[in-house]
């Protein structure tokens, strides 16, 4: 059984990630060339099983102006005060079906869910290709893509379709005006910090277990994978390790935190070895706006499923009113 620091440690845990001196530069860059180029958002009606919402089938430009797909779920009756979800995926999944998707449409939110690029392959399927990937040497997974530069590394282009993926989900004619909150678990948590961070307009986050923060510690401390990548990767490259914690540093969702203000709901395992509490603790202590996060001490990687839930729509539901 992995087991971390212990709680009261935890909530004072906070460490000094690395940071490059042009990481503002560097997103906003990377945020601007992404949006020279059309969002070219396109929404086919498709049927399904699904009777409370209409669905659509969404494809968007994403970095590089790279095709990405996405779900979206419209609620046949949508307050005024909602907002819109926008959800990113755990590692090695894509969007499956939209039956995978029910639980946000069925409280009333429009809910647009972003498939992950070249992923998809390990428990839920997806339907969007990698067509930036160079091909550099990496170890078997996603998180060494590319490693030896932050303009090439895949979490790069994956932190870029994120913000895309916002811009996305206002152009639909349905949704114009509505706020948008981003959420997703594990990987997708990552993913929603980022976003938070990078696109515009969102007001609130709701990231579940995330990963992505304060990587070199958990490739430290942790075997289990997909943090194992980065071990792998510098077991056989010795003399590209401090290149891979640089450009790892630029997708720290840690250092996305220090940047980020809007209202949000974490949540944590103390038992993970996956995303060790830690490494959650330390993107959740340097959040810079109000924090919420919910810890739940039997529980690994799994979070604090249908229980945790309810938290977001309760905590969503309060950050709307105010």
């Amino acid at each position: 059984m992995f087991v971390d620091l212990p709680l009261a440690e935890l909530r004072a845990y906070l460490p000094q990630v690395d940071e490059p001196p042009d990481f503002d530069e560097h997103w906003a860059r990377e945020v601007d060339d992404a949006r020279s180029c059309d969002i070219n958002a396109q929404f086919r009606s498709v049927k399904t099983a699904i009777r409370h919402a209409e669905v659509f089938d969404v494809t968007f430009s994403g970095h590089g102006g790279d095709p990405i797909k996405a779900w979206l779920l419209i609620p046949h009756a949508v307050g005024a005060q909602e907002s819109v979800i926008v959800e990113y995926i755990g590692y090695g999944g894509g969007r499956g079906d939209p039956l995978d998707w029910l639980v946000w449409s069925s409280a009333g939110y429009p809910h647009l869910i972003m498939d992950t690029r070249g992923q998809g392959g390990a428990w839920r399927s997806a339907d969007t290709n990698d067509l930036g990937d160079g091909g550099q040497p990496s170890s078997p997974g996603f998180l060494t893509r590319g490693i030896g530069d932050p303009r090439s590394y895949y979490f790069t282009r994956l932190f870029i379709d994120t913000v895309r993926a916002v811009d996305a989900a206002r152009e639909h004619p349905d949704l114009a005006g509505l706020r948008v909150a981003t959420t997703g678990m594990s990987q997708g948590g990552g993913l929603a910090l980022a976003a938070a961070h990078l696109a515009e307009g969102v007001v609130a986050t709701l990231p579940d277990v995330p990963f992505l923060a304060y990587p070199r510690r958990a490739a430290e401390i942790t075997a289990s994978f997909p943090y194992g990548e980065l071990a792998q990767y510098c077991r056989v490259h010795h003399d590209e390790i401090e290149q891979v914690f640089r450009t790892i540093s630029y997708i720290d969702v840690v250092n996305h935190a220090k940047r980020t203000e809007v209202p949000a709901l974490f949540s944590v395992g103390l038992l993970d070895d996956i995303t060790p509490a830690s490494t959650v603790f330390a993107a959740f202590n340097h959040y810079a706006g109000r924090k919420e996060i919910a810890v739940y001490p039997f529980s690994g990687h799994e979070g604090g499923g249908t229980t945790h839930m309810q938290k977001k729509l309760d905590f969503l539901a309060s950050v709307l009113r105010s």
